[in-house]
């Protein structure tokens, strides 16, 4: 169940402020102290892992919104996550900042993590310290890709920061942090494999060949350059980073571990409600976990990205026997739930993932009964909610109404099998591309999808025509298939936003909703991506105004149209 992990702040001697105070606190480290022996090297790999909580707690959740599956409610502007959600982005967007500082933080304290392991006395004949320099290396590639990702080419370095004329640097070309990244994950393959003992909270060999895959595609994708256009690798290199994704995936079928969650799709996403830690489907997640609801590592999976559920009014005694507040920042585009495949009727084709992905209702309080009561909002359509982590679903109790203990999720099993897939329809084995697919479709309930049905289920009317993507041919059927496919299987999981841009065509599925007037779009405006959206400019992030104006080897240029 619940895990007994206790997240903490590792050592002063991480932070980049070092040496500002006069007086060290208890807990405090010299750097040659510091790096004597595994058990305070262990408290540093600790301190790398702090800083993802505070990344995916709020600010981030907001990187991946708006695509084609969901929204931020609400179109004013807040300098934050409606702001991101909506492309209205500014280049102090205090979110944008937040995250910018937070992944270099991670990244800083990996680099120095691993400077200071591999300099240790005994290091050479360490396994231990080894291992521990192959997880630091693991979220130092974590961290790099996200600047890649967000950011395109940035500042770049793999030694740590430790004044404060090292700590501005010009940009590095994307490509040479893409070849740091694929050999900081090369050197971390010395992982073990997952067990079923294993918590997926830590890095494991899994998770850098994951990671590894999601690297290779995106690598092999479009990505926008500081000439403000859209650029990916010639043939030759994207087949090469499609040839190595096959490979990794290659490994995961030789280890056998890591399949799908026993129980079915949504006794997958109940589990991450409840607190339960599973590594069969669950590769990689970020620990939350708080003990007062104030301090520790504070969640909001469930709260802002789940269906809304009003704050009980009850006395301050009571909060073990209620749930919690759910404030439901985020709605689903309705037409989604339309799309899955689905029978009323009584032995009909049911997609399991429909109802755990759109939830339409919501729950009220109801002081004359004293207890919560479900609406239904079957009819308003406007208040559809991303249904993956429920309030009804966590243990009931909280320790602060707006906050949880719920893991996010970053990698899981059935991405893996979608990007391999996708690689083998890339290197012209589209056949062992279907079976991967259809092996996801399998475990929701869904109908495999054969060359005889690909029309009834992957066009209108049960789904959007797709212009922008040819399927005159098998390969380009598959595309389109993967294209509905990765929605319907990891909408709102953080992906959907960054493949259509590495696919090239986040403009044009931004624009469906609008094109065929949705009903989030029909009365007063709820999503305005589809207007707002630049091509050639929000494929990227800002970078934050502080640090444009603090850097001067940026140039005082940011990032294209910015």
């Amino acid at each position: 169940m619940k895990r007994t992990i206790t997240i903490f702040f590792a050592a002063a001697a991480l932070s980049s402020c070092s040496g500002v105070l006069d007086e060290n606190p208890g807990s405090y480290y010299e750097r040659d102290e510091f790096f004597k022996n595994a058990q305070t090297v262990r408290m540093g790999i600790t301190g790398i892992y702090n800083v993802l909580p505070s990344l995916y707690g709020d600010c981030e959740m907001a990187f991946a919104a708006s695509d084609d599956t969901y929204y931020v409610s609400g179109i004013n502007q807040d300098n934050s996550r409606r702001d991101i959600a909506h492309y209205n982005l500014t280049t102090t967007n205090s979110y944008v900042e937040t995250v910018w500082n937070y992944t270099y933080d991670g990244l800083n304290r990996a680099n120095y993590m691993i400077q200071g392991i591999e300099g240790m006395d005994g290091y050479e004949d360490s396994e231990e310290l080894h291992l521990l320099v192959a997880e630091a290396k693991f979220l130092r590639a974590f961290f790099s890709f996200n600047l890649v990702r967000y950011w395109g080419d940035v500042p770049y370095k793999t030694s740590s920061t430790g004044s404060y004329e090292e700590a501005y640097l010009p940009r590095t070309d994307r490509q040479e942090i893409y070849d740091q990244i694929v050999a900081d994950l090369e050197d971390a393959k010395i992982l073990s494999w997952a067990d079923a003992s294993t918590s997926p909270e830590r890095a494991t060999q899994g998770a850098v060949r994951a990671l590894l895959m999601r690297v290779l595609l995106f690598r092999a994708g479009y990505s926008l350059g500081m000439d403000g256009a859209l650029h990916r690798p010639d043939e030759d290199a994207r087949m090469e980073y499609f040839t190595a994704v096959t490979r990794e995936w290659e490994a995961f079928e030789q280890n056998g571990y890591h399949g799908f969650y026993d129980g079915g799709y949504e006794a997958l996403f109940r589990s991450f409600s409840e607190g339960v830690l599973n590594s069969k489907e669950s590769i990689f997640e970020v620990a939350f976990y708080t003990e007062d609801g104030r301090t520790g590592a504070r969640g909001y999976w469930g709260t802002y990205n789940g269906p809304l559920v009003a704050a009980p009014g009850i006395d301050p005694t009571e909060t073990d026997s209620y749930m919690g507040r759910a404030n439901a920042m985020f709605r689903v585009i309705p037409e989604w739930r339309d799309f899955f495949e689905y029978s009323e009727e009584e032995g009909g084709v049911r997609d399991e993932r429909r109802d755990v992905m759109v939830c339409t209702y919501q729950y009220n309080w109801n002081s004359d009964t004293y207890s919560h009561e479900k609406q239904d909002n079957i009819d308003r359509p406007k208040q559809w909610y991303p249904g993956k982590w429920r309030r009804e679903w966590m243990p009931l109790g909280y320790k602060d109404p707006n906050i949880t203990d719920v893991n996010y999720c970053n990698m899981r099993y059935a991405d893996v099998v979608l990007m391999a897939a996708e690689a083998y329809n890339e290197i012209g084995e589209t056949g062992k591309a279907w079976t991967l697919l259809n092996s996801v479709r399998s475990r929701a309930g869904a109908t495999e999808i054969t060359s005889s049905n690909y029309a009834s289920l992957m066009k209108s009317p049960k789904v959007y025509d797709l212009p922008f993507i040819d399927d005159s041919d098998e390969a380009g059927k598959f595309r389109t298939a993967l294209f509905w496919e990765r929605g319907f299987e990891l909408a709102f999981e953080g992906h959907r936003k960054f493949d259509l841009i590495r696919w090239g065509i986040l403009k044009e599925a931004l624009a469906l909703p609008a094109e065929h007037n949705t009903r989030a779009n029909q009365g007063e405006d709820a999503f305005i991506a589809g207007s707002t959206f630049q091509s050639g400019k929000h494929e990227l992030f800002p970078i934050p105004l502080d640090e444009i104006q603090a850097n001067r080897l940026l140039n005082n240029t940011n990032n294209p149209n910015y």
